[in-house]
């Protein structure tokens, strides 16, 4: 479901029309996050460090309205709920973009991970399925402990989806930490928001 904003009565009209009109109205952080609570736990519930993250991604994306705000036809959207498409590498080292719907239980989200993880693997190319608007792009870099990532992106296409990414994660004196950058458009998100995002995903890894 989704509720269409009243762009007149909207209290970031200007902003959303400031930031519309330029060639690049997307800005990036990157962040560290201590994920040594989450690693744990999902070792402890035999689930994939990565189906744990993203699981707990989406749930701070969901908790924030600004993060499920979406740009169709020039109006703006309100969405309920908000689900990854993720992108899943295959033996051959390509890659698909996958559609993971979001469930609060965290082992059925593992069960809709290891699904869609298998189905891109008996597939070629990158566009795999239809892809619905109440998305975040999500990709996972566990090689590279980055600390700043550019995404490549057509000026051309009107995308307000949020691009989170998260690098390798390290561990030291027993504390594990891992790299996070979001990605978001700011007609839309302010930095405010993109903290309090990360703020939340940070109490729940």
């Amino acid at each position: 479901m989704k509720t269409k904003i009243n762009l007149e009565t909207w209290n970031r009209k200007e902003h959303f029309l400031f930031f519309k009109q330029m060639e690049e109205p997307f800005y990036g952080i990157t962040t560290t996050i201590d994920c040594t609570k989450g690693y744990n736990e999902s070792k402890q519930l035999g689930i994939s460090f990565f189906t744990y993250y993203l699981h707990q991604t989406l749930m701070a994306v969901n908790a924030i309205e600004n993060f499920r705000y979406r740009i169709s036809n020039d109006d703006i959207f309100l969405h309920d709920t908000i689900s990854a498409s993720a992108t899943v590498m295959r033996e051959d080292k390509t890659f698909g973009f996958s559609f993971m719907e979001y469930s609060e239980n965290m082992q059925d989200f593992a069960q809709i991970v290891t699904a869609e993880i298998d189905r891109i693997q008996s597939t070629t190319g990158i566009i795999t399925t239809e892809y619905p608007e109440n998305l975040i792009h999500f990709s996972a870099l566990p090689w590279i402990n980055f600390t700043s990532l550019s995404h490549a992106r057509s000026f051309t296409w009107p995308d307000s989806c949020p691009k989170i990414s998260f690098g390798k994660m390290t561990n030291q004196n027993g504390k594990k930490t891992i790299p996070v950058s979001v990605h978001v458009h700011h007609g839309l998100v302010d930095g405010y928001h993109v903290g309090l995002f990360l703020e939340k995903l940070q109490e729940l890894l």
